[in-house]
């Protein structure tokens, strides 16, 4: 009987493996903290400060102070909070600015924000971002890495051009965050978002963050008052005096299993050095370009993810007719990466596990099930409700 290839995980941009440890601490939460103290877990076992502690964990991965980064709730719900806040910090102004193809859930939130508030979006090609700000830009939204490409923008490059024309900067960190080094204070930047289970390793759905530079928190007005965001939570007020730190940011009550997935995963996190990490995923990138030149374009795959190293993020992706099936013929081949129309196989290139080794190992496996037309069989070309 055949051996089972050896799995080669390149699909870390949409779900990271679980961290050495979790298994173990969702263990003893369940049983030491949630099943032994009950009620109060909250204050014995910190879960009430979870949200400023992660939150203030995740800051160190993005570059930010402590006391301007929160776990929330979802990357949609935060992005939400995060952009309608903006518009309220630049009353008169008529413009959000973004990218053409900018990930589904920013792109929905910008359009039902934009016609809550009466407001136009303006969408142009990436490398038209920063002349299409002008004096009536309130908020320039965008995601840093492309989802589907992969290319990279300028964060303070852009962060500047927006500030010039009195702007703010909204930026979506989700295909950043623990791929590369980040720096929010130096550069600049005004509000960010971002997930905590592709690179962060934070498990499915984990929660997602929110970054308000000091400046702006004490003016945050963010649109989803609730509870756990007042000043005096347990005064039980029925008036609404939201909290004068980033807490403000906060609304219901936070889900703390989600919270110590993330705090387990983040322990991997401590003592890491972002430049080095950034020069991995740099070299991981290259090599697998370098490779897919080498082996796949004779077999009809075109790189569709920019070269320059400065200029992409940590994932690569080919596109080719029958790229679908490709990545399904791929899975079963042991090389996990994933779908996105209309023709891209997409690999993420997690630098804090992913090798040399299996970069090559990736295109040779899937060089070879192209060769044999192992893709062409009927049942890898059936979509499937997640690619």
């Amino acid at each position: 009987m055949a051996t089972k290839p050896t799995r080669i995980y390149f699909d870390g941009n949409s779900l990271g493996p679980p961290p050495a440890g979790v298994q173990a601490r969702l263990a003893r939460f369940v049983t030491d903290e949630w099943g032994a103290s009950l009620i109060g877990g909250w204050m014995g076992h910190g879960w009430w400060d979870m949200p400023t502690r992660l939150g203030d964990r995740l800051g160190v991965m993005v570059g930010a102070a402590p006391g301007q980064v929160i776990v929330a709730e979802s990357t949609t719900v935060v992005l939400y909070k995060l952009l309608v806040a903006a518009l309220k910090l630049r009353p008169g102004r008529t413009w959000i600015v973004t990218e053409e193809g900018n990930f589904p859930t920013d792109r929905h939130i910008i359009d039902a924000v934009a016609a809550q508030f009466g407001v136009d979006v303006e969408a142009v090609a990436g490398d038209r971002i920063a002349g299409a700000i002008c004096s009536g830009t309130a908020v320039v939204c965008l995601s840093h890495i492309n989802y589907r490409s992969g290319a990279r923008h300028d964060i303070a490059g852009i962060t500047a051009a927006a500030h010039a024309e009195g702007a703010l900067v909204l930026w979506d960190l989700s295909h950043s965050t623990g791929a590369m080094d980040l720096h929010l204070d130096r550069d600049e930047v005004d509000l960010a978002v971002g997930c905590s289970y592709k690179f962060v390793n934070g498990g499915p759905g984990a929660p997602a963050f929110g970054y308000v530079a000091d400046r702006h928190i004490a003016e945050l007005d963010q649109p989803i008052a609730g509870w756990i965001g007042h000043t005096d939570p347990f005064s039980m007020s029925e008036v609404y005096e939201p909290d004068a730190t980033i807490r403000r940011l906060l609304s219901g009550t936070p889900s703390v299993l989600g919270l110590v997935a993330l705090d387990a995963a983040l322990d991997e996190w401590d003592g890491v050095d972002f430049v080095s990490l950034r020069a991995t995923s740099v070299a991981l990138t290259e090599r697998f370009i370098e490779l897919a030149d080498e082996h796949l374009a004779p077999l009809g795959f075109e790189v569709a993810t920019p070269r320059d190293p400065e200029a992409r993020g940590s994932h690569v992706s080919l596109a080719h007719d029958r790229a679908y099936a490709i990545v399904q013929a791929a899975i079963a081949a042991g090389v996990v990466g994933d779908f996105r129309e209309p023709n891209l196989c997409r690999f993420g290139l997690a630098p804090k596990y992913n090798t040399l080794a299996e970069v090559a190992e990736a295109i040779k496996r899937i060089a070879a099930l192209v060769r044999n037309g192992d893709h062409l069989h009927p049942h890898f070309a059936v979509k499937q409700k997640v690619t």
